[in-house]
């Protein structure tokens, strides 16, 4: 009887494991989706005929390569958080509009000031269709840790936080918004934004 047992569990493995492994392989690796699109904003960044461009230049070339990989629409709902299902759809386009603007410097000026340092990409974790690519930034100093938190969109891994040093992007700004709700309303928000671009765009620093 236990020999038979062990037969059938035998049996069982070799009709099982093709299928895990057949179900593993069709899941996308974050990470390789990722590499090329941090890898081509940082290469860029450190290009100083591309960094002499007017910074407006500058961030719609950035934006269009990040969007590759990262998910605006996404981001704004979660930075909104319960906020979000009381907006129309022409208050949530406005809003992604401009959040996704003042992202596009804050990427630029966050990624500039680790220029010195070597990107590498360490591990990453899947969980269904959630996933966390973990890089960090290698100084001759200091060393930074930097994830990116991916969902899974068909078959493409999209970001829609950026943890530095344990902080979360989405959760800093989430804070922040909540307050100008509070105090200023959505309208509120709206003038916030323009002229924290506004700011930028001129560059000047603000604190985002």
């Amino acid at each position: 009887m236990q020999t038979f047992q062990r037969i059938f569990a035998v049996l069982l493995c070799l009709f099982i494991l093709p299928v895990v492994t057949q179900v593993s392989a069709a899941t996308p690796d974050p990470t390789e989706q990722l590499r090329p699109v941090v890898e081509k904003v940082v290469s860029l960044l450190k290009d100083t005929e591309f960094t002499k461009r007017p910074i407006v230049e500058q961030s719609d070339v950035i934006v269009k390569i990040v969007s590759e990989r990262f998910d605006f629409q996404e981001m704004s709902k979660r930075v909104m958080g319960k906020e979000w299902r009381s907006l129309n759809a022409k208050q949530k386009e406005q809003f992604v509009g401009l959040f996704t603007n003042l992202l596009q410097y804050v990427y630029i000026n966050k990624v500039g000031e680790y220029l010195d340092k070597k990107v590498e990409f360490t591990d990453q974790r899947i969980r269904r269709d959630r996933a966390e690519v973990k890089t960090l930034l290698v100084g001759e100093n200091n060393t930074i840790p930097v994830s990116y938190i991916m969902l899974l969109e068909e078959d493409t891994w999209m970001a829609y936080d950026i943890i530095i040093e344990g902080v979360s992007l989405i959760r800093n700004y989430m804070e922040q918004i909540r307050s100008v709700l509070r105090d200023k309303q959505f309208s509120g928000l709206i003038a916030m934004l323009k002229e924290k671009i506004t700011k930028l765009e001129a560059g000047e620093k603000d604190d985002v």
